[in-house]
């Protein structure tokens, strides 16, 4: 079964996880001399990592056990994390995004597209209900505002009218003709019966009854006895079975008890976990109870026996009883103070002679091998090594037939609860009786009667932040979308920014360039910085954290498109901040502070978000600022150091910007703003012409992956003919951008265009004539962006 499939590639994927655990442990832990060595040792862990990683996205989105999902779940986010660790260990050996895996993928017998990162699904499906409400609450502030036309209704040609009527007319005479049919029948029926009553059966008639039911009985038993035997001498079946001694197999068991479930799955499972709950209180509840109030009281023994008098009770505000249980003794605090006071020295004095180890760069520009290379601290290999433990202890050696309904497992579930209701016992019943019982005994003991002190107020929030306190997220939500600085995303995936893997790029990098990132490298990196910590809150959480990105490239390359793609792969909002939508709206600097505050309590509280900065290149504009607009401008780039250190790790907000013309901008500050620089090259022959074609056949079906000619020219409705050439057409377009592409396969496809297409078939020179009226990107601004 499909089920079946998916949990062998899950214990596969995890015994292979299993060898590179072990693998790390044994190398990437001593410190290499080597770089070359430690590169190459890198990018094989970087591309193994990513077929586990491929294998566990597959699984988890396949499995139905909730409990299953949960546990590939965890091992998939740290898989993430862990490439996102490595990518940063390969970055900064390198000095460079961009890596040479040609051998690599070579040694390990992979393809190109097998560093292809892959998305999770689970990123857009687990908040689909949401995602689809917001988008439909945005719409509707949007219509409401006049910001978004409402589409135009089609009004009916008058034969379309008439076949709608003529439609409907004869559904009402079937369903008429139907009704009075049927009251023909019932009508003759009740006769026959009326008939029967009066007259009564005649003997042969009731013998022909007789003997109809007795014959159709016996043949039954006799087919039935006949498949028995069949079934036994085919190994299909038991004696055991057929006498009712045997029992039956479990899945067929499960399958069974699948037929007589219940529809509503949700609902069930729902009911299931409370009294789970209920359970577990009734049952444990009083146990907890007293075990909670016995481990509080001796806590408060021992502190009076160490400091001589008694604690205070901690507040609500800091947990309750929860601040006693992480609090440790002050002999232990002691111990821990002084073993980390001795590593701390241990440190220093290791570092001293590492720098006293480290050599100068000799003369003639030899480079000198840094000997201290090591990994760095990972906060992912306890996630996968606690993944790993937890597979083998609950999953690997479970009887998965049991679980043919991909239902639940109930004692995983309790353990999951128990915590839960431990710490809803301790808040709700344990607290108060222990607060008052260690005043009573304060009074008692010590002599004291006044409670324990009210906490400090804490400070003043500034005046342009009092005013959004009170007010509501959806609010907030609605003004940014009437003002436009919350906007619509496109539906565009990630995969939508066609590309492929040219060769020629590995072979200038083994010469010592460095030439533009490859289009299949612009969606890795766009995968990695923003897709996937924005996608998963572990991720973010402890991965290193990218709080900018900034794309760079010709206009038309499809920057707009890949910061749609990043929002529409992860549910994220998207906050439009270009300098030109801004004026008029939220004038001088209060209120850019106040516009900043509302995007960044709107985002941290419908997380993920994207703040899109468009035409970046104006805010850090060389000289002084000429006019209101300009010195806006300054000011929003001023205050953007704030926005991004408001950031933090659990706030999964990205800022995005592009720009077309970087090399018009202050390149210190510009640079210094984004911790990540991508830079969008333009299309190659490869991903314009296609890959995969067979030009001698004109079987244009021979595209593997469409190429931007024949995805253009197909999505606007034309037709390939003979007199077509794509292969030239990829061969003039060389220099333009996707963009321009586009737009000139759409000047040709007009509506005229498209109904003469039957007797004038599409030819190459119509697409020529319509490109030559845009401007290519030149070698010159090529160069520039390099």
């Amino acid at each position: 079964s499909p089920t079946s499939t998916y949990i062998k590639l899950w214990a596969d994927t995890q015994k292979e996880l299993d060898t590179m655990l072990q693998r790390e442990r044994e190398e990437f832990l001593k410190p290499e001399e080597d770089r070359e060595k430690v590169m190459k040792m890198l990018a094989t862990a970087y591309v193994q990592y990513l077929g586990i990683f491929r294998n566990l996205e597959a699984a988890h989105d396949h499995l139905m056990h909730r409990q299953k999902r949960a546990a590939v779940r965890q091992v998939l986010d740290g898989v993430m994390g862990r490439i996102l660790e490595i990518k940063r260990e390969m970055v900064a050996l390198e000095k460079s995004e961009c890596h040479h895996m040609d051998g690599i993928l070579m040694d390990l017998k992979r393809v190109p597209e097998d560093i292809e990162i892959p998305i999770p699904k689970y990123f857009i499906k687990e908040n689909l209900r949401t995602l689809q409400e917001r988008e439909e609450y945005l719409h509707e502030v949007l219509l409401n505002a006049g910001l978004l036309e409402q589409e135009p209704v089609m009004a009916m040609t008058l034969a379309e009218g008439i076949k709608v009527i003529q439609v409907a007319e004869r559904a009402r005479q079937g369903r008429a003709r139907a009704a009075f049919m049927k009251k023909i029948y019932l009508e003759e029926k009740r006769q026959s019966k009326r008939k029967e009553q009066e007259t009564g059966k005649s003997p042969d008639d009731a013998a022909t009854c007789i003997q109809k039911v007795w014959r159709g009985y016996s043949q039954r038993k006799k087919t039935e006895k006949l498949r028995e035997e069949e079934m036994i001498f085919l190994g299909m079946n038991s004696t055991e079975m057929i006498n009712g001694t045997g029992s039956l197999p479990p899945d067929v068991e499960a399958m069974s008890c699948l037929q007589k479930a219940n529809v509503l799955q949700g609902e069930v499972q729902k009911s299931e976990d409370i009294s789970f709950r209920y359970e577990l209180k009734t049952r444990e509840g009083p146990l907890i109870k007293e075990t909670l109030q016995d481990q509080i009281a001796q806590c408060f023994v021992e502190c009076r026996h160490i400091t001589g008098r008694f604690p205070d009770y901690p507040p609500q505000r800091t947990g309750g009883s929860r601040a006693i249980f992480v609090e440790k003794h002050p002999e232990k605090v002691a111990e821990e103070l002084a073993a980390k006071r001795e590593a701390e020295q241990r440190e220093k004095d290791d570092g001293k002679y590492e720098k006293a180890k480290v050599k100068k760069p000799q003369k003639g520009g030899k480079k000198v091998v840094d000997l201290s290379w090591k990994m760095g601290p990972s906060h992912f290999l306890s996630i996968l090594e606690e993944g790993s433990s937890q597979y083998q202890v609950f999953w690997e050696n479970r009887d998965n037939r049991s679980d043919f309904l991909q239902d639940h497992d109930p004692e995983l579930i309790k353990g999951g609860e128990r915590k839960e209701v431990e710490e809803e016992i301790r808040v709700q019943q344990v607290d108060e009786v222990m607060r008052e019982k260690l005043l009573n005994i304060k009074r008692a003991v010590d002599g004291e009667t006044r409670p324990p002190g009210k906490a400090k107020k804490g400070q003043k929030v500034r005046a342009a932040v009092m005013s959004l306190a009170c007010r509501t997220i959806d609010s907030l939500y609605q003004e940014l979308a009437e003002d436009r600085l919350l906007i619509k995303v496109k539906n565009v995936n990630l995969s939508d920014y066609i590309g492929y893997y040219d060769c020629l790029r590995s072979i200038l990098r083994e010469t010592g360039a460095q030439p533009t990132p490859s289009i299949p490298e612009v969606r890795q990196l766009v995968t990695l910085y923003g897709i996937l910590p924005l996608g998963s809150q572990t991720v973010h959480e402890n991965a290193p954290l990218v709080k900018s990105l900034l794309l760079a490239g010709p206009a038309g390359v499809g920057k707009k498109m890949l910061v749609h793609a990043i929002c529409t792969e992860t549910g994220a909002n998207l906050f439009n901040l270009t300098p030109s939508n801004i004026p008029g709206k939220y004038p001088g600097k209060e209120g850019l502070v106040m516009m900043l505050h509302m995007i960044l309590k709107v985002g941290k509280g419908l997380q993920p978000s994207v703040v899109w900065i468009r035409e970046t290149e104006k805010m850090y504009s060389k000289g002084a600022p000429k006019g209101e607009e300009e010195v806006n401008f300054k000011r929003l780039a001023k205050l953007l150091p704030q926005l991004l250190k408001a950031v933090r790790p659990k706030d999964r907000v990205l800022l995005v910007g592009t720009t077309r013309r970087p090399f018009d901008a202050n390149l210190g500050p510009f640079c210094k703003a984004y911790q990540k620089i991508i830079l969008i090259p333009k299309p190659d022959y490869l991903t314009r012409f296609g890959k995969y074609f067979n030009s001698s056949s004109f079987l244009f079906l021979l595209f593997k992956i469409p190429a931007s000619w024949l995805h253009y020219i197909l999505r606007g409705g034309g037709a390939l003919t003979r007199l077509l050439n794509l292969g030239c057409l990829a061969q003039v377009s060389d220099g333009f951008t996707p963009g321009q592409v586009a737009a000139a396969v759409g000047a040709v496809l007009g509506e005229l265009r498209l109904l003469q297409m039957d007797r004038k078939p599409l030819s190459t020179a119509e697409f020529v004539t319509s490109l030559a009226r845009h401007d290519p990107v030149y070698k010159e601004e090529e160069e520039a962006f390099q």
